[in-house]
């Protein structure tokens, strides 16, 4: 009879693994100190800024389109401050009617032992999303609170220990503006948590009130900001009632007029998921199309950034052997995370020689070098601007960039 307890249970825990995982896997990690935005797997650099816009746009999406078809789902299942809250909550009683039920002078210290060794743990992990996790548990062991990354971590460690201590659930109600956008996003087809009782079968049991983790009572309104839908009244409504052998008063409808959920009567499959209208149609496109440009630009996402620029300053220069030079600057930017070389090559330029330090050049992970090469032709080998091509491969992708450049000569006497 409890099945939404037991959902929400099930995906409180995968949500925390996940938080666990998610920075030391690099699927979405910002390393603020390397000015690196992790996703997927991927290590984009600042200057891929196309593809953190994509990423970020689309994470936006997902919590628009949750929201606007599901409602506070991500309050009452997903939220890290719920999760924590109440495990903070579950942990408080357990101390007190369980582990430590005789020795009275000994609960409330034992509680905040234990939750001030959560909060430094769930602090790591905040952390870890914006600083390396290997440098930042040095920095842990070191009990460094001079650095940035070390005065973040001692401060997120006691906001951590004063909310699941003292403030827990009431930042839902006075800090979080997430159940305030709701109320902008949801309209009369969002899921919600609704009491319908058309032939007062109510029993005045206030079971749905007791197990509420926000403290109130669902039969006043679906939509008070402190309701959640979390589901937990309408188990205990379901629970009571079976006992009568009638069924529950509580239950997820789609708006509070809509059809209950689960309910088929013939519908379509797309409006039991919540597509029940245009608007959230639309959502939901806007939603692909961020994913797939997210997608393509992966996609297409070179590893090895290779850019070339001629010298300018000086248009070109005469050798002692009487050849004209032409300087180019050249940079390239391994973004992978394994050793790379870049050999270069000229085409299109006749009579013409690259004189380059070393070719190929090699660029370790998340190296940057630069450096410059000339390319020298004869006096009167060709025109005063010559347009040709230079080749950059990338070793051992095999991956060719080009580059449309002009050599500069002096004009002929």
């Amino acid at each position: 009879m409890d099945s939404w307890h037991r959902l929400r249970r099930w995906v409180q825990a995968i949500c925390f693994a996940m938080f666990v995982a998610l920075p030391f896997l690099d699927v979405i990690r910002f390393d603020i100190p390397r000015q690196r935005f992790y996703f997927a797997g991927y290590e984009l650099w600042i200057n891929e800024f196309g593809i953190v816009f994509f990423a970020l746009m689309f994470l936006m999406f997902v919590v628009v389109a949750g929201s606007v078809l599901y409602g506070r789902v991500y309050c009452g299942y997903l939220c890290p401050q719920m999760i924590f809250s109440e495990a903070s909550l579950h942990l408080e009683t357990s101390i007190r009617k369980r582990w430590l039920k005789r020795h009275a002078r000994l609960q409330r210290p034992a509680y905040f032992a234990a939750v001030a060794a959560a909060s430094v743990a769930l602090a790591f992990i905040f952390i870890a999303y914006f600083v390396e996790p290997r440098e930042l548990w040095h920095r842990l062991a070191s009990l460094d609170i001079r650095t940035a990354g070390g005065i973040s971590g001692a401060t997120v460690t006691i906001l951590t220990f004063l909310d699941f201590s003292l403030v827990r659930l009431r930042f839902c109600t006075t800090v979080c503006p997430y159940g305030y956008l709701q109320g902008m996003l949801g309209d009369g087809n969002t899921l919600l948590v609704q009491y319908r009782d058309p032939e007062k079968q109510c029993i005045e049991c206030k079971k749905c009130v007791r197990v509420c983790p926000m403290g109130i009572d669902i039969r006043s309104s679906p939509f008070q900001i402190e309701c959640i839908h979390c589901g937990e009244c309408i188990d205990a409504c379901d629970e009571i009632l079976a006992r009568l052998k009638k069924p529950g008063l509580i239950h997820y409808a789609w708006g509070d007029k809509g059809e209950l959920l689960g309910a088929n009567g013939g519908q379509a499959w797309y409006r039991r998921i919540g597509l029940r209208d245009g608007k959230r149609v639309v959502v939901l496109l806007v939603l692909a199309c961020y994913a797939a440009g997210l997608t393509a630009a992966l996609a297409m996402r070179h590893p090895v950034l290779v850019r070339i620029s001629p010298e300018r300053a000086t248009l070109y220069r005469v050798g002692e052997d009487g050849r004209i030079y032409n300087r180019f600057r050249y940079s390239i930017s391994n973004r992978s995370r394994k050793n790379t070389a870049v050999v270069f090559a000229m085409r299109e330029l006749p009579g013409a020689s690259m004189i380059l330090p070393a070719n190929p050049v090699a660029a370790r992970p998340g190296e940057t070098v630069q450096g410059w090469f000339e390319i020298a032709r004869g006096a009167g080998g060709g025109q005063m601007v010559s347009h040709f091509v230079l080749a950059a491969t990338t070793v051992p992708d095999q991956v060719t960039d080009t580059f449309a450049e002009t050599f500069l000569a002096p004009e002929k006497p």
